[in-house]
């Protein structure tokens, strides 16, 4: 409780709501030190937020893994950029302004002509993928006063350009396999580069040398037992000199980087896999009835608990505190969602939860559960504050990792619809719809503005200061192609590939 006062703690009753034909569950569970009206507040209003005591002491400083306070902010100070899939631990920065709020120019094509595709095979069938997709979001960041773009490709390629000019500061890193997911930027300031591939290797990449080394790779059949496949779709995090990732393998795993510099001033590492753990039990796979169980999320790290979902929709929060001090991590938190769960984990400043679950399975679990949820781990037994319902057809529900923005939280589902829903409860506030089929990109908000790329090839800009009213529309740039990749917004520049072949740069005009 606050020295301010008693602040009351109320538990409201389940409530049904239908707003704009979605199905809405809002349970008030709210945790002391927080203020809710007596029943779920109508859409378009917000929850009261507490004061601080005028005359606190200061807080003494974080020590663990993941400051709170670090919440919607860059991850860390050493290193200016976007670093990581949704740009911290938490997953909940998006980047910097100024953002363009007029029609952007488009600044550069990297190649100039497109063609980042080649051939992978999945699930014994061979076909060509082109362009960036799933979850794709470049890294942006400055080093030797200028700013860098890195991202990995359809082309089996890791690329390396200038932000300025679209050229390329680096020769391309080339992988066995096509590369989906994010790569991760170390925040420390040690000139290395992670990210995964296709071909069965997560890898550590040196970028102070005249062209891009591997220093180290983890496969992964390194550890046991396995389910699923070899494919790296998660950005790792660096926290502390530890590396966390997950894998489709379906395993979570620990590395201690060891990082310094050589003689030669040359970046060096020296990892040793400290912790590793299945992200399923026996419980998800008895309920779940297979084993499509790999981890294709980005994990999330809060205080001292870092938290991930996979693909069976087994939702996990497991204790690092003593890891560093020789301890074992020790699960939590469990809670399943019924249905594959490829979004990431998404934590906010109080603690609470914000997950995107599919539906495609249909089963009892998820048609019950939703598809949009925020929980509290604080209450393991009970964790649901509110849930939505995005059940149309199958499949449906939430690819994309959602983001939070002041009083809402804005999810976007397969079926082209963005939501904005009230983070205390639950209520829609808004809701409009994308052209072009699938929507798997994540909602970025950067100075207001929310970006939104569709399937049919547009990237959308919307004003959403006013977060009671819908969207306002700012304006659209037809690129071509599927925009499945996540933009990486970064001074007054946007940066974003698409299924057709090529990465973007879309700058103030």
């Amino acid at each position: 409780m606050s020295p301010v006062g008693v602040f009351r703690l109320v538990v409201a009753g389940m409530l049904t709501l239908i707003v704009g034909g979605i199905a809405t569950t809002a349970y008030a569970l709210h945790r002391a030190g927080e203020r809710a009206e007596a029943t779920p507040a109508p859409s378009g209003t917000g929850a009261a937020v507490s004061a601080a005591p005028p005359s606190s002491p200061p807080a003494a400083p974080f020590t663990g893994w993941s400051d709170p306070a670090g919440v919607g902010k860059p991850y860390g100070t050493k290193v200016p950029g976007l670093l990581t899939f949704r740009g911290n631990p938490t997953r909940t920065y998006y980047g910097q302004g100024p953002v363009p709020r007029t029609t952007p120019v488009r600044k550069w094509q990297f190649p100039k002509s497109g063609g980042l595709c080649a051939m992978s095979t999945d699930k014994g069938k061979t076909t060509q993928w082109c362009g960036t997709g799933w979850t794709g979001q470049p890294a942006v960041f400055e080093r030797d006063g200028r700013t860098w773009v890195v991202f990995g490709a359809y082309d089996r390629g890791i690329h390396f350009l200038d932000a300025a000019t679209g050229e390329r500061i680096l020769p391309d890193f080339k992988t066995g396999d096509i590369i989906k997911g994010s790569v991760t930027v170390d925040p420390d300031g040690y000139p290395l580069v992670y990210s995964g591939s296709r071909d069965g290797f997560y890898r550590i990449i040196a970028i102070d040398r005249g062209e891009p080394k591997e220093l180290w790779k983890l496969a992964a059949d390194a550890v046991k037992p396995t389910l699923w496949n070899d494919d790296w779709d998660s950005s790792g995090l660096i926290i502390d000199d530890y590396l966390l990732e997950g894998g489709e393998n379906s395993q979570f795993h620990i590395v201690k980087l060891n990082r310094g510099y050589g003689p030669d001033g040359k970046v060096t590492v020296n990892p040793q896999l400290v912790f590793h753990t299945p992200g399923w039990d026996e419980q998800e796979l008895k309920d779940a009835g297979d084993t499509d169980v790999s981890i294709e999320n980005s994990v999330a790290v809060y205080k001292d608990t870092v938290y991930f979902a996979n693909s069976g929709g087994l939702v996990q929060g497991w204790d690092l505190s003593g890891l560093k001090t020789g301890g074992t991590p020790a699960r939590t938190f469990r809670f399943w969602t019924g249905d594959d769960t490829d979004a990431s984990v998404v934590v906010d400043a109080d603690g609470y939860l914000y997950v995107g679950s599919e539906y495609e399975k249909g089963n009892a679990r998820s048609r019950e559960v939703g598809q949009m949820l925020k929980l509290d781990p604080a209450r393991p037994d009970n964790p649901v504050v509110w849930s939505i319902k995005d059940q149309g057809g199958k499949p449906a529900g939430i690819w994309g990792t959602p983001a939070l923005y002041q009083d809402l939280a804005v999810y976007d589902t397969t079926g082209g619809d963005v939501l904005g829903v009230d983070r205390a409860t639950g209520a829609v506030r808004w809701r409009f719809h994308l052209p072009g089929g699938e929507t798997w990109q994540s909602p970025v908000i950067v100075d207001d503005t929310l970006f939104m790329g569709d399937c049919a090839g547009t990237m959308h800009a919307y004003d959403v200061a006013d977060t009671h009213a819908d969207p306002r529309p700012l304006w659209e740039v037809k690129i071509g192609g599927c925009i499945e990749s996540t933009p990486a917004v970064w001074k007054g520049a946007l940066y974003f590939g698409t299924r057709a072949g090529a990465v973007h740069a879309l700058a103030v005009s």
